[in-house]
């Protein structure tokens, strides 16, 4: 090699050394919401001015920016409303007494397209403007384009105002006025917000009721309303003691003169990406101090029948807070509100909406806090993310409040079984828009999301995956996660390679379905035979339990994995040689004659997702 060429080299290698090990954390855009509203009660209509500070800090020079306008999905033959009565044509079976049923989400089935003038949302923008200066909009329904007359340069800060004027749809699904419980406006969806611009480019998802994703901002919204009605929302009320309604220091009576009939309610979030508010006349409320925790706020419709339900929420949240924050993190902000509104469950950052005192659904709307507000993940790209990892933390906080020591997760893996049965599963990778059918993504999401952490802990040892789960908060909180991301963290906390868990369960609908083969006596010893008849490799437990009380498991790696995971109990466990990926069937020796033997069970757990578990033990004559 000659000098000229050893030298150049040289550079390359300094340089590429240099930009891997100098590689910064992924940039994320950044924004501050300043937003001034007043409400009609009489219209259910509310003018807005939005002034929003923008940081750019892509490398990518922006043409146009985007803007979700989500209220105007409730008009007729919105996408929204086709989409929902296209997929209410599809028949999914048939209910126990013979009856055809079809795919609708029952919350919103045909009701978009029977609204009236009155009864249906929009949200219209007056103008948007950059740097003061008016800018061409061109509008997409739920999705607003702004062209703009000057870009937005790489790491610049702008300024952007913007005017809109907004109607409240009749509640039909998550928002809107009048909901099912009688409350009268549930606000949420309901600000001109601005699209995620991330690494993967804009983010402009029409609304067709599915899941959301935004920027990492703060908010100051002031919201001037009748002086009948009391707030809640997203942030920390900044005028306690002018409101009064309960959330003034010491005093319940308000301070502030209403000189129009109407007060300001003034809240402020910081470092969230989205803002909620609900108001009633009826509202009352219960506050719950935590010690070292938050200050939780539960807001509710008064009825009398129905008061001891909230005081026995507000008790169970008080009594799991040390838990969840113990096994998922600490809650970092100053307060939460359990908001009664809506049409079941949904999550938004600092504040949910519920339409009762369902302890299941609140702690689930709770849970979100962190992998809705806190991890922030793309809804739309990767829904399991969020709503699985909720229910798995929502199913073992239940659990763990009832005292509940057997496997909470029983229910997400039979409705995952029910679904491979059915042949409608679809792949966890599909965005969350083009699912086949509610079904198959409410099972996606929810219970195949669940199991991908509850089967994780049967892959790792469960005392790894609360190791790898308090790791991921500490890690990615505020960063918008993808699923490689939360991988990473699971390899390096396990030592384990699992690139190959994301691309089965994740990326295919290949499922697990292992067996109990042929058993033979070997002199003093027994030879098993295992069969992998599912299409997705796993390692395996085998728990073998002689005649004579005693156990031992057996276990055998999976040689994608490159390692083993701890022992996870007090029993003998025989560690054999990995099983390679390809082969259908594996056989390992066992050093007692089979007449000893009493019974061979794989996964004795459950934790494996195995499809069909009556090929799973076999009790020896």
């Amino acid at each position: 090699m000659n000098n000229k060429l050893r030298i150049a080299l040289s550079v390359v290698l300094l340089f590429s050394t240099f930009t891997i090990s100098a590689q910064p954390d992924r940039w994320q855009q950044r924004i501050a919401y300043n937003i001034n509203v007043n409400m009609n009660v009489e219209t259910n209509r509310f003018t807005g001015i939005e002034k929003i500070d923008y940081w750019n800090n892509s490398p990518d020079t922006l043409n146009r920016v985007f803007f979700h306008l989500y209220w105007n999905a409730f008009q007729p033959n919105s996408m929204m409303d086709v989409r929902s009565r296209e997929l209410g044509k599809i028949e999914l079976g048939t209910d126990r007494q013979g009856n055809s049923v079809y795919d609708w989400d029952e919350r919103v089935k045909d009701r978009i397209q029977h609204l009236q003038p009155n009864e249906i949302g929009y949200d219209s923008t007056s103008y948007v403007k950059l740097n003061d200066v008016a800018q061409k909009l061109i509008y997409h329904e739920t999705i607003l384009e702004v062209d703009l007359k000057t870009p937005l340069l790489p790491h610049s800060k702008n300024s952007f105002e913007v005017s809109f004027n907004c109607q409240v749809p009749l509640q039909i699904r998550r928002s809107g006025r009048d909901n099912a419980e009688g409350i009268r406006y549930s606000m949420s969806q309901w600000y001109p917000k601005m699209v995620e611009y991330d690494y993967h480019g804009w983010n402009a998802n029409p609304y067709v009721a599915r899941e959301f994703y935004g920027v990492w901002g703060d908010y100051n919204v002031n919201i001037s309303i009748d002086e009948k009605y009391m707030l809640a929302a997203t942030g920390t009320l900044q005028n306690p003691n002018e409101i009064g309604f309960g959330y003034a220091l010491g005093r319940n009576a308000r301070q502030q003169t209403s000189t129009d009939n109407k007060l300001t309610w003034k809240f402020a979030a910081q470092n969230v990406h989205d803002f909620v508010w609900a108001a009633d006349t009826a509202y009352t409320m219960i506050k719950k101090q935590i010690p070292n925790g938050p200050l939780f706020y539960f807001v509710y419709k008064r009825v009398d029948s129905l008061q001891a339900n909230w005081e026995s929420l507000a008790n169970a949240i008080e009594k799991a807070y040390p838990y969840i924050a113990k096994t998922f993190g600490a809650y970092p902000y100053k307060n939460y509100s359990f908001i009664q509104g809506g049409d079941g469950g949904m999550e938004y950052p600092m504040a949910t909406l519920i339409k009762n005192a369902s302890q299941g659904s609140a702690i689930h709307e709770f849970m979100h806090s962190w992998y809705q507000g806190m991890m922030g993940t793309n809804e739309s790209l990767y829904p399991w993310m969020d709503e699985g990892f909720t229910t798995y933390a929502e199913l073992r906080t239940s659990a763990w409040l009832r005292g509940d020591s057997s496997f909470a997760f029983i229910n997400s893996y039979n409705s995952y079984f029910r679904i491979v049965k059915s042949g409608k599963e679809e792949a966890l990778i599909t965005h969350a828009d083009h699912y086949n059918t509610n079904y198959a993504y409410s099972v996606a999401s929810y219970s195949k999301g669940s199991i991908f952490l509850s089967q994780l802990g049967y892959i790792v040892g469960d005392s790894v995956l609360d190791k790898i789960l308090l790791e991921y908060y500490n890690e990615w909180k505020f960063k918008h996660p993808n699923s490689n991301d939360f991988i990473r963290v699971a390899e390096k906390i396990s030592g384990l390679e699992l690139q190959w868990y994301i691309e089965y369960w994740i990326n295919t609908t290949r499922n697990i379905d292992y067996a109990i083969g042929d058993i033979n006596a070997d002199g003093n010893n027994t030879s098993v035979t295992l069969k992998r008849i599912g299409l997705m490799p796993m390692p395996i437990d085998v728990l073998i339990t002689y005649k004579d009380g005693t156990q031992e498991t057996d276990y055998i790696p999976m040689n994608l994995m490159y390692g083993i995971k701890p022992a996870e109990n007090n029993i003998t466990r025989i560690v054999h040689a990995e099983w390679k990926w390809v082969d259908p069937e594996y056989s390992f020796t066992v050093s007692r004659p089979v007449t000893d033997i009493k019974s061979i069970e794989i996964d004795p757990s459950q934790r494996m997702a195995d499809v069909n578990k009556v090929n799973n033990k076999i009790v020896v004559p």
